[in-house]
């Protein structure tokens, strides 16, 4: 677990919050302007996403916005680019719950800074980088549920492979090894997450203990 920091810890470094906001305002403006490109480049005419009729339809008919258009293989089985518009979360999750989300997100930041704050330390930029990533992939997501009322997708990972053995998503999501069209802003949050975890995990528990649960003091200097 990472220790808890005093005043000397990454709030009070300017190159800690330098790899913070800096990783953040890197990731979120590549994803906006990817999306931008995707939505500019994909089908045949430049699409448009409309807020107001965004808001105006169910939540299940809100792909009838965008034109028929065929996906685009970048690397064939690998990655294909295909516009889709997602009024829920990852992986479709809670579609129709805009405001929650956005919620959701205003919070999940707060506590991020917390984390920065309290729990990391000067020279932790793994951590502070991760941080980074989760906020660019959650501020790149929350300006799209305010700016379209939704959210503008475009990544499909690994189209046309299927799961093995004839397995199946739950939930009707069907065969394919990963079904689910997703952002920039996705990749970015799912990176951060793992990387903070796998930050965590390799951080060691500071002080050991004795048998009866004392902390253990550190052995005295050598000369």
């Amino acid at each position: 677990m990472i220790r808890q920091q005093t005043a000397s810890g990454a709030v009070h470094d300017p190159r800690a919050w330098a790899v913070l906001v800096g990783v953040t305002i890197s990731g979120v403006a590549i994803d906006l302007v990817s999306k931008s490109i995707a939505f500019a480049a994909i089908a045949d005419n430049p699409v448009r996403i409309d807020r107001e009729r965004v808001l105006a339809l169910p939540t299940e008919q809100i792909g009838a916005l965008l034109p028929p258009h065929e996906p685009v293989a970048f690397i064939p089985r690998v990655l294909e680019f295909q516009l889709v518009l997602n009024p829920g979360a990852v992986f479709g999750i809670g579609a129709g719950k805009r405001w929650f989300f956005i919620l959701f997100t205003a919070i999940a930041l707060g506590f991020g800074l917390w984390v920065f704050a309290r729990w990391t330390a000067r020279r932790d930029h793994v951590a502070h980088a991760a941080l980074g990533l989760i906020f660019a992939g959650g501020l790149g997501n929350l300006y799209d549920r305010i700016r379209f009322g939704c959210v503008r997708d475009f990544l499909h990972p690994a189209p046309g492979v299927h799961l093995p053995f004839g397995f199946s998503w739950p939930g009707g999501a069907g065969t394919e090894l990963w079904p689910w069209v997703s952002n920039i802003a996705n990749a970015l949050l799912l990176l951060g997450v793992g990387l903070l975890m796998l930050r965590l995990w390799k951080t060691p528990v500071s002080g050991k203990k004795t048998a009866a649960g004392a902390p253990q003091p550190p052995e005295a200097a050598k000369p």
